[in-house]
């Protein structure tokens, strides 16, 4: 029988769920499989050393965390077309010594929000975050029917590159740059950055700027409530956490890795089973 040797790649992600989730819905597959955290800082080296690494010592494949869903691109040696479409990878899979690049996250959001906040309003929806996880979601939101989405990111010349890309997939009218504050317009508010995270604690905008009709979602699932998510939930807003997200884009790299078809709602009874809260809590 295969064992599966896996690993995630990232910074700061000794707190994270994925070795939990996959080992124990591998095991209910009657797998043999083993996950295990690569992590930048404890490892000082790149994403593309890790990555060679891997797949010298007979990995099967591995995830992509922040900050690597874009650095990983050169290293490859090929992508599947939704991974080329984003422009961002959070799943490899090794296949005859190469190594493939696909996304999960643009599956694993639109599942989650469309099961979290299945009414939401999406005529206007702002995203803040352009980085490989905004990629994923910006696409995502677009494929779920949002009118328009505007971006925002710090780095302006990032946000730029997304809703250029946004706009030869979707068309032109459906996504423009924008600033914080057009969030007091918008239906929806998805955020994907780093900001929030257990190592990035804070807000990532003024939180006057939310509202009662506003929902909010957020893609950190470490911790679940986010500053984000606390301030938006103390003023009335419907609000959706990451962990959703987490699981069911876990659920598509796992079949990735191994062939095997996951029971996805197993997957998501097992997050509430190791948090204590459900995945599409709001």
């Amino acid at each position: 029988m295969t064992h599966y040797l896996i690993g995630l790649i990232g910074s700061g992600i000794g707190p994270s769920l994925s070795p939990a989730l996959h080992e124990r819905e591998a095991a209910e597959l009657g797998l043999r499989y083993t996950y295990r955290l690569l992590d930048l800082d404890v490892l000082d080296q790149s994403v593309g050393e890790v990555l060679a690494a891997a797949g010298a010592e007979g990995f099967h494949g591995l995830n992509i965390t922040h900050p690597g869903k874009q650095a990983v691109l050169p290293h490859l040696d090929d992508l599947v077309p939704e991974a080329a479409a984003l422009g961002a990878v959070n799943t490899v899979v090794f296949d005859g010594g190469r190594a493939i690049g696909h996304n999960t996250d643009a599956t694993g959001f639109a599942r989650s929000l469309s099961r979290g906040l299945p009414d939401a309003r999406m005529n206007s929806v702002v995203l803040l975050g352009a980085g490989g996880a905004g990629a994923a979601v910006g696409h995502a939101l677009l494929s779920l029917g949002t009118g328009r989405l505007g971006v925002h990111d710090v780095d302006q010349s990032r946000g730029e590159q997304l809703v250029a890309s946004l706009r030869s997939r979707f068309g032109a009218g459906r996504a423009v740059t924008c600033t914080p504050d057009a969030v007091r317009a918008a239906d929806g508010l998805v955020h994907a950055t780093p900001t929030g995270m257990a190592a990035h604690p804070g807000l990532p905008i003024d939180e006057s700027l939310l509202r009662e009709e506003l929902w909010v979602a957020d893609i950190v699932y470490r911790p679940l409530e986010t500053a984000l998510l606390a301030a938006a939930r103390a003023r009335g807003c419907r609000v959706l956490h990451g962990g959703g997200m987490v699981v069911l884009q876990a659920a598509e790299s796992l079949r990735l890795f191994t062939g095997v078809e996951p029971d996805a709602d197993r997957m998501l009874a097992h997050f509430e089973e190791l948090e204590g809260e459900p995945a599409h809590a709001s």
